[in-house]
């Protein structure tokens, strides 16, 4: 059946994706400079990889969020997540405007950062240092606070972190991750029980990791799956 077309202002529709990784012990987001033609809106300025869905190319928002994504590290992500939505009529200076956020989890390895037509670079920043409070583009200071928020808040009591590792990964390697996204110590012995408890991670066998012996090495389980523990982790002086 056919229906007649819809005659009214469309609002401009874009997708936008705050990816993290984590490097040198820190949690840090991917970030994009805008470019400096007077032309664009916020020349310049950094902001979340991301623009406007393709109703060629995107069956659907995430089909855009992943095709972004891929335009901008060459990789597939391991764990995607929708955030939610923004829209209003001052948050883009062309227009009506809405955006859905998603956020990304990628392992730091094997990442290639390309620029595009609506971007000049792509850099890896500190959660520390590009702090959320920081100027960007648009309104994407409050999606990655929001996004940062979300990861902390579900680092405490999930299986998340373990995709932000190459695979192989040992148990240290692994709590170091959690602790780079909580941002606070972990108990050694109380994070090991309750990881291997949760059944997520498979051996893939001992890895030489530089210490006198050799360290057992995991992978997820299913990468379909995130697991939620019965509960958060405790900080390192608090035990098991």
């Amino acid at each position: 059946m056919k229906y007649p077309l819809v005659d009214f202002p469309k609002p401009l529709t874009t997708v936008d994706v705050v990816i993290f990784t984590v490097q040198e012990g820190q949690l840090q987001v991917l970030l994009v400079r805008r470019p400096d033609a007077t032309t664009e809106p916020f020349p310049n300025a950094w902001a979340l990889p991301g623009g406007f869905v393709d109703i060629d190319k995107d069956a659907s928002l995430e089909a855009c969020a992943r095709r972004k994504l891929l335009e901008k590290t060459g990789v597939k992500t391991p764990y995607l997540e929708q955030l939610g939505s923004w829209g209003n009529s001052t948050r883009d200076p062309r227009g009506w405007a809405a955006t859905h956020a998603w956020f990304a989890l990628l392992a730091p390895l094997a990442l290639s950062l390309n620029s595009d037509a609506t971007s000049q670079a792509a850099q890896w920043h500190a959660i520390d240092e590009r702090s959320p409070r920081k100027k960007l583009a648009f309104d994407h200071r409050e999606i990655l606070q929001a996004a940062v928020k979300r990861l902390t808040s579900k680092v405490e009591y999930t299986s998340l972190p373990a995709f932000l590792l190459p695979e192989p990964f040992t148990l240290p390697q692994l709590q170091k991750a959690y602790e780079a996204v909580l941002r606070r110590p972990l108990d050694k012995s109380g994070f090991r029980t309750r990881a291997l408890a949760a059944n997520f991670l498979d051996e893939t066998g001992f890895m030489d990791v530089g210490a006198p012996r050799q360290a057992m090495g995991y992978q997820i389980r299913d990468r379909n799956q995130v697991v939620y523990f019965p509960r958060t982790f405790g900080a390192r002086s608090e035990g098991t």
